[in-house]
């Protein structure tokens, strides 16, 4: 069965530092390029993140761009998002997923369906809020 478990989410203050954590199961972790999406309630589904399958390329949302970083461990089928200088329009669920950049990765904006990717976590809520 393949799982995905996020965790790491929180409260935490504009300004501040999360550390989202994903752990994969029952696939072969090394063979997808994966990725982070978040979800604002009544808003759909916004790519936030990508990284290879060995690494090598990451992408990222504009407005994330120098803010957060995308890293991965295939050894431990572990893969990060590390947030800094955290908005509270950052405010979100925020989820794994099986699968690399979307078409829109370049756009200021970038939403997705849920069909464009394999597998799916069950999020964690992030929020930024002093």
């Amino acid at each position: 069965e393949v799982q995905l478990v996020e965790s790491g989410g929180g409260l935490v203050q504009p300004g501040g530092s999360l550390r989202l954590v994903c752990a994969g199961s029952g696939f072969i972790f090394s063979n997808s390029d994966m990725s982070w999406v978040r979800q604002v309630p009544g808003k759909g589904l916004e790519w936030v993140s990508s990284i290879s399958r060995w690494g090598g390329s990451s992408y990222y949302l504009g407005s994330v761009k120098g803010r957060f970083t995308i890293s991965r461990d295939n050894a431990k089928n572990t893969l990060w998002l590390q947030m800094n200088s955290l908005k509270t329009e950052d405010t979100a669920v925020y989820y794994c997923a099986n699968g690399g950049p979307p078409p829109c990765w370049r756009g200021s904006y970038c939403y997705v369906d849920q069909g464009q990717f394999g597998y799916w976590g069950q999020g964690t809520q992030v929020t930024v809020s002093s």
